[in-house]
């Protein structure tokens, strides 16, 4: 695994500025996630025998997102899961995301200007100043939640609005 080369250097005050703006970015994308998730109907769905059930990306992206957050704030990342018995309904694990995610971003809140400067290392992979991990995180949902969306009209499911309509929920503009 290639190792990054340079650090890009954050004062305090603007790693404190880009928080805000990477904890809105994440909360926008949680409605979407949220939508893709409850639109799961057949949770133990493969597109493919390698691939994951639906109900188990959909653990991933919400279980790992709230993990991620968690472990920025704590300074050090982690590879064991911290939460391994996830529900395996759709609306009890959005139920759990729910309640999980207000906790890790207030953990994100709750770090100074100069820990969210300090830089963190990635498994050898990054050294980045903390609050730049938030961005990972977003990219990390998003992607997943990508492959969930998916999983949705061949499951038999309805593909909700993400970033606009969808065939089955246009736009209402």
């Amino acid at each position: 695994m290639a190792t990054s080369t340079s650090v890009p250097a954050l004062t305090p005050q603007a790693a404190s500025g880009l928080r805000e703006f990477l904890v809105g970015s994440l909360m926008s994308e949680t409605a979407a996630t949220r939508n893709v998730i409850l639109a799961i109907t057949n949770p133990q769905f493969k597109i493919d025998d390698k691939a994951r059930a639906a109900i188990e990306i959909a653990q991933h992206i919400v279980g790992v997102e709230v993990q991620f957050l968690h472990e920025i704030a704590e300074g050090a990342f982690k590879m064991e899961p911290r939460y391994p018995n996830l529900p395996t309904d759709p609306k009890a694990l959005v139920a759990w995301y729910d309640a999980e995610l207000p906790k890790a971003t207030q953990a994100l809140q709750k770090m100074t200007p100069d820990q969210l400067a300090a830089v963190l290392d990635f498994y050898g992979a990054f050294q980045f100043p903390a609050v730049m991990y938030v961005n990972f995180a977003v990219k990390h949902s998003v992607h997943h939640r990508g492959q969930l969306a998916t999983y949705l009209r061949p499951m038999g499911s309805k593909v909700p609005s993400i970033y606009g309509g969808s065939a089955d929920e246009p736009w209402q503009g």
